[in-house]
């Protein structure tokens, strides 16, 4: 008898799909009714896609089944000779990827907890769902039709129109990868609701994981950009410093101090020499005495990779130094001939402007240490900046961290991230993994920049595709999701921004930028343009890391994210603060968000964002 039950319900639950023209004059509706799974979805417009079918409307999950509009590629309803293979083909797909909705104990009721029921999809949801899957169907219906005419064309395709095949396939995928974050965000919705409805009820008042005022409550400030060497800047910062103290600043990352063959200090020659294009050594000491003095760290940004000569050698190339580290071409990669060098062969990423520094070598890792030691202990400074970390292994950087003991760390490792066709792909999973590893390489005890994170933050807001905003497992992109204390989070530097330009975060979003970094885990870096050169984005600015500190929010905060598709970003901290990004409509008052609280109350809006406090008891 339960074997029979059993199979009736499995019958039951088997996927359906009916064929009509009767429904609309000139196109035919296909229902799917039954068991399926939403990420079959992609699967049947694939189908429809591959059997060279334009869908002109569609209705998903009214009445518990999928209602497509279906017209063929020349216009018209589907003949229904052709209707065997199309249900065949999409049968095929829908039980390949089904999934059973009985409850884990069959025959057995299940109590549907509130949070569930919240949790559940709301009628924005189901709209941005509907229009993602129209959109991506109307975009490979464009993509097929193009390849057909591209077939057709032959060898007689022009330019033109293989650039518009390109420019649709970027929007096709495009328009995969918003589907497949939607249906990400409302997975990990109802898989976190799950859980909570099990667990025992959170004390709500429990300070976050992290120390606050140690590294885990950090605000840093860029504080320069590429133009700063064309100023007395050592002595303009120690000016600005007190306010930036006033404001929430914890720690100012400063510029290479060291003499230069470029003014801006990333090509060092004399180590020791700390007179510069930023000011005397005199001056420095003083800035870094003045943070001290208001609670600020000073961080210094450390050019090791490279270092470059001052005379040629006997072989006629660049590579005798002079200074207190008088190298030769022994302590230089030998992957650069046109630098001589002597030293082992390097796996690492070559930098061929400057000789690259043999960190393997021991007078090196000897000279080096020492040097640093000497900042520290002796000029002041409180933690690091690796620069272009991609040119040697991890391990030495940990080797020189090991050895000077700084309050913080971090290290730049600029990798490109991942494009299909022009397009920034939805997974950049590899990209951030990259950066994991380096900080891994160093026993942990270095944080990365998050480049990750911006690429994947500047194309949300430029283009509307706040889908972006959540990983394949539901978590925040980039590191942030992976190791948020290892997270540096940020918007722009001298390189990205600045006069530079090479990879700018859009201006007219940077507040909103700054509404996701200052709200979330990681530690945020403010930089010094935005701060300081716009000053409505800096009342933004402050108002937010005002928010941050009152709430205490630091780099492991916890981010649970409510809301991911096409105009809106929405996501709870900390179980503390509410904050949604996008010019889509949404408050947490409205979408009935309940942590516990007895209201919810504005704390700061701007430009496509806002921010809200939970107000309990």
């Amino acid at each position: 008898m339960g074997s029979a039950l059993a199979s009736l319900d499995e019958a039951e639950l088997q996927p359906v799909v009916d064929l009509s023209n009767d429904a609309e004059p000139g196109c035919t509706e296909l229902r799917i009714s039954g068991r399926r799974d939403a990420t079959a979805l992609v699967q049947v417009t694939q189908v429809l896609a591959d059997q060279g079918l334009a869908v002109s409307s569609a209705s998903l999950g009214d009445g518990g089944e999928d209602v497509y509009h279906l017209t063929r590629a020349g216009g018209g309803a589907v003949p229904q000779e052709a209707w065997g293979p199309l249900r065949d083909a999409l049968l095929r797909v829908l039980q390949t990827g089904a999934r059973s909705n009985k409850p884990s104990i069959h025959g057995a009721a299940v109590d549907v907890d509130e949070r569930v029921l919240r949790a559940m999809p709301s009628e924005a949801d189901a709209g941005a769902l509907e229009q993602a899957a129209h959109d991506m169907v109307e975009a490979a219906d464009a993509l097929v039709r193009a390849e057909r005419e591209l077939v057709a064309a032959g060898e007689g395709a022009d330019q033109a129109f293989l650039a518009a095949r390109y420019e649709l396939s970027s929007q096709l995928e495009r328009r995969m990868a918003a589907l497949e974050a939607i249906l990400t965000s409302r997975r990990e919705q109802l898989e976190r609701a799950m859980r909570e409805a099990t667990a025992p009820v959170p004390d709500f008042f429990k300070p976050p994981s992290g120390l606050h005022h140690g590294p885990g409550g950090r605000i840093i400030l860029q504080a320069f950009n590429w133009e700063s060497c064309k100023e007395p800047w050592w002595n303009k910062m120690a000016a600005l410093a007190p306010k930036a103290a006033e404001v929430g600043f914890t720690a100012a990352w400063l510029p290479p101090p060291s003499e230069s063959v470029s003014p801006q200090g990333y090509l060092p020659r004399d180590l020791y020499n700390l007179n510069s294009r930023y000011g005397s050594e005199a001056e420095l000491r003083n800035l870094i005495g003045v943070c001290h003095e208001l609670g600020i760290k000073a961080i210094a940004d450390i050019v090791i990779n490279h270092r470059c000569a001052h005379d040629q050698g006997d072989d006629g190339k660049w590579n005798k130094f002079g200074g207190r580290l008088a190298w030769d071409r022994g302590m230089i990669c030998s992957n650069n001939p046109a630098f001589g060098g002597r030293g082992a062969w390097k796996k690492f990423d070559d930098y061929p402007a400057a000789p690259n520094v043999d960190h393997s070598n021991e007078r090196v890792q000897h000279d080096v240490a020492g040097w640093m030691k000497w900042l520290r202990n002796s000029i002041g400074f409180d933690g690091w900046r690796f620069d272009y970390v991609k040119g040697y292994d991890g391990k030495f950087a940990k080797l020189y961290v090991d050895a000077t003991v700084p309050q913080m760390a971090f290290g730049e490792y600029w990798d490109t991230c991942a494009y299909t066709d022009g397009v920034l792909n939805y997974n950049q999973d590899a990209h951030r993994q990259r950066t994991v590893d380096w900080c891994d390489a160093t026993g942990a005890t270095c944080a990365a920049f998050d480049f990750t994170l911006k690429g994947i933050l500047q194309e949300a807001v430029s283009r509307g595709e706040y889908w972006r905003l959540i990983d394949g497992q539901g978590r925040p992109p980039g590191v942030l999701g992976m190791w948020p204390s290892r997270a540096i989070t940020f918007l722009e530097n001298h390189d990205t921004g600045s006069t530079l330009q090479h990879w700018p975060f859009p201006w007219e979003h940077a507040a909103e930028g700054y509404a996701y970094l200052l709200t979330h885990c990681g530690t945020p870096c403010i930089f010094y343009d935005h701060m300081y050169y716009d000053a409505q984005l800096r009342e933004h600015i402050t108002r937010l890391m005002d928010i941050r500190r009152r709430f205490r929010i630091n780099n492991k905060s916890e981010v649970m994210i409510h809301k991911a598709y096409g105009n809106l970003y929405a996501a709870i901290v900390d179980k503390k603060i509410a904050m949604k990004m996008g010019p889509g409509d949404w408050s947490p008052s409205s979408d009935r968000v309940q942590i516990g609280q007895r209201d919810w109350r504005l704390l700061h809006s701007g430009p496509n964002f806002a921010v809200w406090e939970a107000v309990f008891g």
